[in-house]
């Protein structure tokens, strides 16, 4: 059975694009389109310009050069993307509950309830405790569960399983498949391996 289309058919492209930080270049004549459905994992060493280019992609860091292009996307449906980056953003003395509900408010609650989103993840059964108790990848999960709070068509991620053990592992593949399935699209910064059919591979080599 074919999937219940949940997000606008919408598609990124990027042209010419080129990235960096200050005066450092990083990356330049880039090409990439990233259609509903699918997602592009971002390879490359340490320095590659991953970051770099996932913060670009968000409008979160202006490009060097070239344009970054999301078509198909109507504003009267709410932002376009979540970027969800290296730093769980979490506050120690917040409740995990709360934690939750205060990104949802922030986001919109377009989509699972915070109880929901909270199972899904894993961490229902310690909802009631303070952020700072966790552990750093139960913070990094009660981090991806802003993403499913929040319906939004494309992912930005940078690498969503660090600290995450080989049940962490599954469960991100799980949500991008489930994503992917549902007429979103990702683009994902990670060293490590997430295998879906949906998802190719650019390769970024560090500049000399």
């Amino acid at each position: 059975m074919t999937p219940r289309q949940v997000h606008s058919p919408i598609s990124l492209r990027a042209r010419a694009l080129a990235c960096g930080r200050g005066d450092t270049l990083l990356i330049e004549g880039l090409d990439l389109d990233v259609e509903p459905g699918a997602g592009l994992l971002l390879r490359g060493p340490n320095g590659a310009g991953k970051s770099t280019l996932l913060l670009s992609l968000a409008g979160l860091l202006p490009p060097l050069g070239g344009e970054v292009s999301l078509f198909g996307h109507d504003p009267e449906d709410g932002p376009a993307l979540h970027y969800c980056g290296h730093r769980n953003a979490v506050r120690p003395r917040l409740g995990v509950r709360q934690t939750l509900a205060f990104w949802r408010d922030i986001n919109g609650p377009t989509g699972l309830s915070v109880d929901a989103a909270l199972e899904r993840v894993g961490l229902l059964p310690i909802a009631g405790l303070d952020a700072g108790y966790l552990s750093a990848g139960q913070q990094r999960r009660l981090a991806l569960a802003r993403l499913l709070v929040s319906r939004r068509p494309l992912w930005l991620l940078d690498e969503p399983t660090a600290a995450l053990d080989t049940d962490g592992h599954r469960l991100v593949a799980s949500l991008l498949a489930q994503h992917l399935e549902q007429g979103g699209l990702a683009v994902i910064a990670t060293h490590d391996e997430i295998e879906l059919p949906a998802l190719r591979t650019l390769a970024l080599a560090a500049r000399a």
